[in-house]
């Protein structure tokens, strides 16, 4: 009999390349504590996704497609009897209406924060101040802005009326006049949106390298050709998260259209998320269907803006 053939560490020849069984046997049991202790670390974030997201959903559809009772119970199935009622005018006139909001927030809420924020990050004296004071916004809840603003623009001890007057301009019905009254909620809105947005875009803006624009500068790149073909490309991301945040805040926006106008005067400002809370608990309308099925409308109209945005603007963003 042959003995078997050793290598230099005493092992033989024909297990050289065979992993140990203990190893083998200790490798699984901690493979599979790794994968428990990692669902349990996801257990919260799944639970509030399944609570909060996905449960809403599916009762929204199941909502949308029941009829209720004077107490908004669900009843008898109608099919997509909710669907055709939305295949109206007026309903048609709440998506315009939806869709012009948006706009007129995004723009000006984006915009309006990124020409303040370029001369904000110039280290000057006071700066600090007026950061703080244009950031104060976004410490605001919805509530507490609207009636603020109401109160400002109210015609008995309006400050805005009082100093209109001064240049001899009249003041206009704010919020009961059907041409200024989406103007006001908008100016609202864009006020509520500006603080966050100059926090985000004075963040990009500082965090640009000064031997870049160095660079530029060298090259004949200065003032605004500087900032439109240097600066802006670098602050892609943040403008881009701006443009988002806001578009998201301007479709769910309630407060401040129940507040100040109450979807009035006659359903100027009536947005679609101010709709779905008049169908289902204005004045205990308890209409859970219907609202249901402007929701899942809603639900539509905001993925169609996410593909557009993510889908489109995202290819002009530069991350670096």
């Amino acid at each position: 009999m042959t003995a078997p053939t050793l290598t230099a560490t005493g092992v033989p020849a024909g297990d050289v390349h065979r992993p140990p069984g203990g190893i083998r046997r200790t490798a699984r049991p901690a493979r599979a504590r790794e994968a428990a202790l990692g669902l349990l670390f996801t257990l919260p974030g799944l639970a509030g996704l399944g609570v909060f997201v996905i449960f809403p959903l599916f009762q929204a559809v199941y909502l949308s497609t029941r009829g209720n009772d004077i107490l908004g119970n669900p009843t008898r199935s109608v099919g997509l009897r909710h669907f055709h009622e939305l295949l109206t005018p007026a309903f048609g006139t709440v998506l315009w209406q939806t869709l012009v909001f948006t706009v007129l927030v995004v723009v000006p809420g984006v915009l309006l924060p990124l020409s303040l924020a370029a001369p904000m990050t110039q280290r000057l004296p006071g700066m600090r101040i007026f950061r703080t004071a244009f950031a104060l916004p976004f410490a605001y809840s919805v509530s507490a802005a609207s009636v603020v603003w109401l109160i400002m623009l109210n015609p008995g001890v309006s400050p805005v009326n009082w100093v209109l007057g001064l240049v001899g301009l009249p003041a206009p019905n704010w919020t009961t006049e059907p041409g200024w009254a989406m103007a006001t909620v908008v100016g609202v809105t864009v006020w509520m949106v500006s603080g966050f947005n100059l926090l985000v875009l004075a963040a990009g803006l500082a965090g640009v390298d000064e031997e870049v624009l160095e660079a530029a500068r060298i090259d004949g790149a200065t003032g605004p050709r500087q900032f439109v073909s240097i600066v802006l490309p670098l602050i892609s991301p943040s403008i881009f998260f701006a443009v988002v945040t806001t578009t998201l805040t301007a479709l769910q926006a309630l407060g401040q259209v129940q507040i100040m106008t109450d979807g009035g005067p006659n359903g100027h400002t009536r947005t679609l998320v101010y709709s779905i809370f008049d169908n289902a608990f204005h004045n205990n309308n308890s209409n859970f269907g219907l609202a249901s099925a402007q929701g899942l409308v809603l639900l539509v109209v905001g993925v169609l803006i996410a593909v557009v945005q993510f889908g489109v603007l995202e290819r002009r963003v530069h991350y670096r």
